[in-house]
């Protein structure tokens, strides 16, 4: 009984120590970015995949990678949140705003 609370605890110490990589869409893009995106760091990747997560949901990483790739430095949030916002049916900016009220006012 020792041997085994001993085992759960030494595996429960080391699985809360050992920081595990995202997985999915999000691995995915931290690797495409580090192979394309030549301006940004590593953890900028990460931090930038992480930012733009509904737009890989979306299945738009790759244009979102593709646009980080042709910017220049900085590699920040606002340049991927720039690229995230212009790609996919987001690319048009989206409705226009609504019509100014009227001018006309009955008292």
């Amino acid at each position: 009984m020792n041997r085994l609370a001993l085992g759960a605890w030494i595996l429960a110490a080391f699985a809360c120590t050992v920081e595990s990589p995202p997985r999915g869409p999000e691995a995915t893009c931290v690797k495409a970015c580090a192979a394309r995106a030549g301006a940004c760091t590593a953890s900028e990747c990460a931090r930038g995949c992480n930012l733009v997560l509904d737009r890989l949901v979306e299945r738009e990483g790759d244009n979102v990678i593709g646009c980080m790739a042709h910017r220049r430095p900085p590699c920040d949030d606002r340049a991927w949140a720039h690229c995230a916002a212009r790609i996919g049916p987001h690319a048009d900016g989206g409705p226009p705003p609504p019509p100014p009220p009227p001018d006309d006012f009955e008292e």
